[in-house]
């Protein structure tokens, strides 16, 4: 462990103490008990700086948020968006009868948020007034799929777990209209860091939609730690929609845990849009026989931007399937990493496992690295994955500037042709629609 990374680690312990004096003093015993825990994890793991048995973090260097100085932002109040700022990040009118919950810098902002189409018996709750109301949900649930002793990063969130969302779906309730979980940076984050907690209960037989986004609403610094778990009972089935568009000079990691029961079934797709350093990590458990998870992801990073998905799929019970497609485009000095693991446990019958990454490189310097993995223990398996990085089809961009093309817009046809098959794969048509749009936007950018 480095000194600098010492001396960030002591602001972590310190920035802690504070915390636990004045913003979560409401919150009942086993909280605290939890984080107390956790700092204590965190401070034994430290960073991941180390740059040699690193293997998870081999390809990402998280030098610059050990070093830099961002503690947790602690104002009293959370800074104020405008509705028409707020609008670019909620979809529009189509989605004005979506559930919406809005956190600004962090904190959990009522006047933004609106729960029009929840139906009865479901609920979508502020993580931080569960917390102090004594929701046995949350006591029974949180730390218990996203272990915080094997990261560091997981550690530091439990540690300061407080602000976020708690969804639960009962027993065969459906929920139609989707739920948006909006988090939103402004100025007043810069130099700063947030560690939002999602925890999504979904019962038995039970269906919902829910969308994940991130923003910056301004290009400056700060740091996003967020960790999400879901739980899915038997034979439930939920869309999970990640979005993130952070600052150019922010950092993101996210961890999502996901664990499945019998029959049920996990759809979701990650779109990167946006970020300095990200790193993504999916870690899904199917747990119970019969459960499926179709993966997907889209990442577009251009000038300096880092990206780094990290998906493990366990397959701990037979009859499981997974579908896994991740693309990325790049283009400037950008670079990618996926590491992507299969692991089919001893024992076990008819697992069926695709796992793909492909990367467009749009520029000689842009640079993906790509590592798809099997851990089979098992003979009763079908499992496949594939990896590709290359450029533009030379031939092809000449056949389509035959037809009358110019350069650049027979480039942008095969660009898009490249993530179609991401974005329409997506199951929801109302989100699919919206991300056509984000992703056109994005590549009119880079």
């Amino acid at each position: 462990m480095t000194q600098q990374s010492l001396t960030q680690e002591a602001r972590y312990l310190s920035a802690f103490e504070s915390f636990e004096k004045n913003g979560a003093t409401r919150d009942p015993s086993w909280a605290r008990a939890l984080r107390q825990a956790a700092i204590a994890r965190f401070r034994e793991l430290g960073f991941p700086v180390a740059r040699r048995g690193n293997e998870e973090w081999k390809y990402t260097d998280v030098g610059p948020i050990a070093r830099a100085p961002l503690l947790p932002l602690m104002a009293a109040a959370p800074a104020r968006v405008t509705a028409r700022r707020l609008a670019r990040y909620t979809f529009g009118r189509q989605a004005a009868d979506w559930n919406l919950l809005v956190f600004v810098d962090g904190r959990y902002v009522e006047q933004l948020s609106s729960l029009p189409s929840l139906p009865t018996g479901a609920s979508v709750t502020d993580l931080a007034d569960a917390l102090a109301n004594g929701t046995g949900l949350a006591e029974q649930h949180l730390a218990r799929y996203a272990d915080y002793n094997k990261s560091a990063f997981t550690a530091l969130n439990t540690a300061f777990l407080h602000d976020g969302a708690l969804v639960h779906i009962p027993d065969g309730v459906q929920v139609d209209a989707p739920i948006h979980l909006l988090f939103l940076y402004t100025s007043r984050a810069q130099d700063a860091a947030s560690h939002p907690r999602v925890l999504v209960i979904a019962g038995k037989e039970s269906k919902t939609t829910i969308i994940e986004s991130h923003g910056g609403l301004e290009d400056n610094q700060y740091f996003a730690n967020a960790v999400t778990e879901v739980a899915l009972g038997e034979r439930a089935a939920v869309r999970y929609y990640k979005v993130q568009r952070q600052s150019e000079q922010s950092f993101h990691i996210a961890t999502t845990q996901v664990e499945l029961g019998r029959d049920s079934t996990f759809l979701s797709c990650n779109l990167d849009l946006g970020g300095g350093l990200v790193r993504n990590n999916l870690n899904m458990v199917l747990a119970g026989e019969g459960s499926s998870c179709m993966l997907g992801g889209l990442y577009m990073v251009s000038r300096n931007q880092h990206v780094d998905n990290q998906v493990i799929v366990d397959h701990a019970a037979s009859y499981t399937t997974t579908r896994e497609l991740y693309k990325g485009i790049l283009d400037g000095k950008s670079r990618s990493v996926f590491h992507g693991s299969i692991i089919v446990r001893k024992g076990l019958h008819k697992v069926n496992a695709e796992q793909v990454d492909k990367n467009l490189l749009l520029s000689d310097r842009a640079e993906a690295d790509t590592k798809p993995a099997f851990w089979i223990y098992s003979d009763d398996v079908k499992c496949g994955h594939g990896a590709a990085c290359g450029q533009l089809d030379e031939r092809a961009l000449f056949y389509l500037r035959s037809r009358g093309l110019s350069e650049e817009e027979a480039r942008g046809f095969l660009v898009r042709g490249f993530v179609a098959e991401v974005v329409n794969a997506i199951d929801y048509a109302p989100f699919r629609g919206h991300a056509e749009e984000l992703v056109a936007a994005r590549l009119q950018a880079m």
